[in-house]
């Protein structure tokens, strides 16, 4: 009988994905995280991406499964390499997956040698991440301590729809804080600047970040982190991918899909002209005009049951520290990754090419 202090039902309940794929899906973000390292400062961040983009296109094509691309780099027409449906693996083995990739999620902050970038992605069964198409997603993200105080008091939840001030005052009354002691995380773009406003007025503290939301949404749901909330609208598919963590980790994100031209105030025959653009391609992904303001929470965006994740830092951030590169291209880098099972994995790596010129250290 295994003892309930021992995590063997833990490891015993991984999925095959979980099982077969998660200790891989480290490779895959730390080699695309090394090869943008290489680019970290230089000013070239279209280059910055390339190099990581062909790395992790390389890493995914090296492992036994069939996979089909849901987040990507763009629609198969924008982007040669993870376009959206584009099918990866070698093809062998029973494993089908659906699979959400960032290779390089802020190539501005890399190009300019900013803190935050990250390389990032998630699996899960087919059928098991949300279609994101190519617009903005509305959001707001909360920890499991919030979930729970849902839990216990079932007239208090979160709401998209409810003012900043009250939903800030129940993640306050969740975490037992002070609202001057929450600190919120929002984009720095002008489409935020009302919610930026609503934050203030509200007595909590702003955290704004020029790119990459996506890591800060992670650390609501990770104590120490100095996150409690996430904010603000931001690309769809870092919505899904920050939903495929949450959902591990036992927190909450409530998105809406927003048209760029509606996030921007544009006029009304720019936004009719973007929805003439965009509608079709959406339409086929099952959004209409009908059903495009409905509130997705955490389920809608990521339904799999067997759901891994993994993101490497590139330039230091909010937990992931950056990558520390050596003159004979030799590598340290520092890893997140977990699964539907509950296992949540740090890990400190190093690639070292020649141990007579470069031996292990420790630090």
């Amino acid at each position: 009988m295994t003892n309930p202090k021992t995590a063997e039902e833990m490891m015993n309940n991984a999925g095959p994905i979980e099982t077969n794929l998660l200790p891989r899906l480290i490779n895959v973000t730390e080699a695309a995280a090394i090869a943008a390292a290489h680019e970290v400062g230089l000013g070239n961040k279209n280059y910055a991406d390339h190099v990581s983009v062909e790395s992790m296109r390389r890493m995914l094509n090296s492992l036994d499964m069939k996979g089909l691309i849901k987040i990507g780099e763009g629609e198969r027409d924008e982007a040669p390499m993870l376009y959206i449906g584009e099918e990866i693996g070698t093809g062998k083995g029973n494993l089908e997956v659906d699979i959400a990739v960032d290779p390089l999620e802020g190539t501005n902050l890399v190009a300019n040698g900013m803190p935050g970038s990250i390389s990032v992605m998630a699996m899960s069964e087919r059928g098991g991440l949300f279609h994101g198409p190519d617009v903005y997603m509305e959001k707001i993200v909360v920890g499991s301590d919030v979930v729970k105080y849902e839990r216990e008091h079932p007239d208090e939840k979160i709401d998209l729809d409810a003012p900043v001030a009250d939903n800030l005052n129940i993640v306050a009354k969740a975490l037992n804080r002070n609202i001057d002691e929450i600190v919120v995380v929002i984009l720095d773009r002008e489409r935020n600047y009302k919610i930026i406003e609503d934050i203030r007025q509200s007595g909590a503290r702003v955290n704004l970040v020029t790119d990459g939301d996506l890591i800060p949404g992670v650390a609501t749901a990770i104590r120490g982190s100095g996150v409690h909330v996430v904010m603000g609208s931001g690309g769809s598919g870092e919505a899904v991918l920050t939903a495929a963590a949450i959902k591990i980790l036992g927190g909450k994100i409530l998105t809406r899909l927003l048209l760029p031209s509606v996030a921007k105030g544009k006029s009304e025959e720019e936004v009719e002209k973007e929805k003439l653009e965009k509608m079709p391609r959406l339409n086929k992904m099952g959004i209409t005009e009908d059903n495009m303001d409905a509130v997705l929470d955490t389920d809608m965006i990521v339904p799999g049951e067997d759901v891994i994740f993994a993101a490497t830092g590139i330039t230091s951030g909010h937990f992931l520290k950056q990558v520390n590169l050596f003159g004979t291209g030799d590598a340290r880098v520092h890893s997140i990754s977990m699964g539907s099972s509950g296992v949540v994995r740090f890990t400190d790596s190093m690639y070292i090419h020649d141990k007579e010129d470069a031996p292990l250290r420790l630090y």
